[in-house]
């Protein structure tokens, strides 16, 4: 019996695969900047209330997805790219906000994070995929 051992992975496993660390990593950027804060904060002067993220936690995620979109955008299809991202992204931010969240608008929270992070991703991604083409096209 002969047994035939592949060691190239096909194009259709790397997609995967690609896609399988996309997603893993767009989890580990909802993680790493708003899975750990669910305070709102009262300005005692104001009155004003805000929260549960401050600015800076969302700029630094907004920018590490757009580095992972960009990345991802290099090496994979936009059109893997934008709804990988998305859904990654989503599924983790509502579960954690419909478990905290009284009035039921985490729903409506869900679909605008759903299309912004699609929207997002998949801009970038095809830019970075379009710069990628015209780097690698033979110039005359």
């Amino acid at each position: 019996m002969t047994t035939h051992f592949r060691s190239v992975p096909s194009g259709a496993q790397l997609t995967l695969l690609g896609g399988l660390l996309l997603a893993a990593v767009t989890v580990g950027t909802w993680l790493a900047w708003l899975s750990w804060n669910t305070g709102y904060r009262t300005d005692p002067e104001t009155g004003a209330i805000s929260g549960p993220y401050a600015v800076w936690q969302v700029a630094g995620c907004v920018l590490t997805l757009a580095v992972v979109a960009a990345a991802g955008g290099w090496w994979l299809s936009p059109w893997l790219v934008a709804p990988v991202m998305a859904v990654a992204f989503t599924v983790p931010w509502a579960v954690h906000a419909a478990s905290s969240d009284d009035t039921g608008l985490w729903g409506v929270g869900a679909m605008l994070v759903l299309v912004g992070t699609a929207t997002g991703g998949g801009v970038v991604s095809l830019v970075t995929r379009l710069l990628r083409l015209r780097l690698s096209s033979p110039r005359s």
